[in-house]
C-alpha cells in the first residue's frame, strides 16, 4: 500500500501497489502492520455496504463522540463518490477544515478517517457501491452530524443534491448549535 498523507494530521489517502502479471494483479488493500507503521489506527470492528442508485446522492456529514468515537476506511467498489471528511477535533489545528477525493472503482483508492471527523460523500455516478471498514460498531447515542451545505464550512459537490435522506438534511447549522451540543462534541470545553 502508498500512504500518502494530507494537510490534516492523521488523514491518509492510500493507493494500492499492485503486481501485476498476465492475468491481471494482486494488491494488499489493508494490513495491520502497514497501517500501525504509518501511523495509523489499524483496529476494525465492522465493515459496511452503502449502495446508491443516482448519481447526485449525498450521505453525511456522519461522526460519532465518546464514548464511542469511530475510524473508518472507506473505498469505493463500484462506480465513484466524491468523499469529504471534517475536522471536529477539539484541540486541532486544523479544526473544521476538511479534505475531499475522489475515490472510485478505477483507481481503487481508499481514505482513512481518524475519529473525530465528520465523514460525507456524493455519488458521481449512478449504481455506486462503498464500502467502510470501521473501528466500532454503531452508536445512535453518540452520533452527530453536520450539513453538507453549512456555510461555516464552505465544502461544494461537483453535483446538484439528488437525494438525501431528511436526517442527512436536517442537522442543525454549527451557528444553531446550543452550547451544550459543542461540550459534547468537544469533550466538556466550549
Amino acid at each position: 500500500m502508498i500512504f500518502r498523507t494530507t494537510p490534516i494530521a492523521g488523514v491518509a489517502i492510500i493507493d494500492l501497489e499492485e503486481h501485476s502479471d498476465d492475468r491481471g494483479f494482486f494488491a494488499r488493500s489493508f494490513d495491520r502492520a502497514e497501517f500501525e507503521a504509518a501511523g495509523l489506527d489499524p483496529h476494525i470492528e465492522q465493515a459496511n455496504i452503502s449502495y446508491n442508485h443516482r448519481a447526485g446522492t449525498l450521505r453525511g456529514m456522519h461522526f460519532q463522540i465518546a464514548p464511542s468515537p469511530e475510524t473508518k476506511l472507506i473505498r469505493c467498489t463500484r462506480g465513484a463518490i466524491v468523499d469529504t471528511i471534517v475536522d471536529m477535533r477539539w484541540d486541532s489545528p486544523t479544526r473544521l477544515q476538511h479534505v475531499s477525493v475522489e475515490l472510485s472503482a478505477d483507481n481503487r483508492r481508499a481514505l482513512y478517517v481518524p475519529a473525530y471527523f465528520a465523514h460525507g460523500y456524493q455519488t458521481l455516478v449512478d449504481d455506486t457501491e462503498v464500502t467502510y471498514m470501521v473501528s466500532g460498531g454503531y452508536a445512535p447515542t453518540a452520533e452527530r452530524g453536520l450539513r453538507h451545505d453549512d456555510p461555516a464550512l464552505g465544502l461544494t459537490w461537483p453535483l446538484p443534491v439528488a437525494d438525501i435522506s431528511a436526517k442527512d438534511a436536517s442537522w442543525p447549522l454549527l451557528s444553531e448549535w446550543t452550547d451544550e451540543q459543542l461540550a459534547a462534541v468537544t469533550g466538556g470545553r466550549p
